[in-house]
């Protein structure tokens, strides 16, 4: 199972999921239909699909002592997220995010609050490397503090494993970042605020992707929703399309089904396309359904998708 392994790092976050027909403005109170509590946070939600895609997974993040953090330890156990490098803080809540999803379009806006996750430091992200370093694929984001993405991201290169970053939300980096970064994969707006480019088209992408290229990462993969992913490194352009699956209901999470997907084909050996194509089949699964985690589907669905497997 070693080859297959995946290390994500990240933040867990109690989602809060209100659906209404829109969003309410600046001391407005708008009437919703639908209301959920379930486990979030892109990072658990990542390890999560990867465990139900056939991964062994292992989560290095934080959590309070309070019914957030239960709510996180009970959903690793069923989901068989190994929480070895699970800590916790005394002094800090367990992350939430208040999510409102527009009932027609499926679309999403989202606060994070990161609680406890803030305090993970340094140190503990040390005491994963052993795990790290005997994996095929690690995978962070921006949600925790950056000097702790840094320190992960550096553990993985410095051993040769595989590093996906997924620059959500956009934070102001220092580029220097991206030379450690095998795989990039930011969306349409973290593209382009990360880059200063616009990313209106397929073209438009292509371009922010050599602006990652110039400062070191390896290969770019820009998630554009519906029309699918970018996929540029120095020997290829391609448009990969978005694999649908039936009806969107609710596009929350469908960037961390994308990124789940991708990271356990690459720990299997898929190449880059295939790899995103399998990444695509996730995401296209997962937006069919609501809420975050709870949507992420398993693997039978998508190689049933996908006629059988892509890969």
């Amino acid at each position: 199972m070693a080859g297959k392994r995946v290390t994500v790092q990240g933040i867990f976050a109690a989602d809060l999921t209100f659906r209404a027909t829109g969003i309410p403005g600046w001391g407005e109170t708008l009437l919703g239909d639908h209301f959920q509590v379930g486990p979030g946070g892109k990072g658990s939600n990542q390890a999560i699909a990867a465990a139900r895609l056939g991964a062994e997974v292992v989560f290095i993040t934080k959590l309070g002592r309070d019914m957030f953090g239960e709510l996180a330890r009970r959903t690793y156990a069923a989901e068989g997220v190994s929480d070895r490098h699970i800590h916790e803080s005394s002094d800090h809540t367990t992350g939430a995010a208040a999510i409102v999803v527009d009932a027609v379009r499926g679309e999403n806006a989202i606060v994070v609050v990161p609680g406890a996750s803030d305090a993970l430091t340094l140190a503990e992200v040390e005491s994963a490397a052993a795990d790290i370093g005997v994996s095929s694929v690690f995978l962070t984001q921006f949600e925790l503090k950056l000097p702790v993405v840094e320190r992960g991201i550096r553990i993985a290169a410095e051993r040769g494993v595989k590093v996906i970053l997924n620059p959500a939300p956009a934070v102001t980096v220092a580029t220097p970042i991206y030379a450690s970064v095998d795989y990039l994969t930011p969306n349409e707006s973290e593209a382009r605020l990360l880059s200063g480019l616009p990313v209106d088209s397929v073209a438009e992408a292509a371009r922010a992707a050599d602006f990652f290229l110039a400062h070191g990462a390896r290969n770019v993969l820009i998630t554009l929703g519906a029309r699918g992913v970018l996929v540029k490194n120095a020997q290829l352009c391609e448009h990969v399309p978005a694999v649908e699956a039936g009806r969107v209901v609710d596009t929350t999470g469908a960037g961390d089904a994308f990124n789940a997907g991708f990271a356990v084909a690459l720990a299997e050996g898929a190449d880059l396309i295939s790899a995103t194509r399998f990444g695509c089949a996730v995401a296209g699964v997962a937006v069919t359904r609501f809420g975050t985690a709870p949507a992420m589907p398993r693997r039978e669905e998508v190689e049933a998708l996908l006629g059988g497997g892509d890969r």
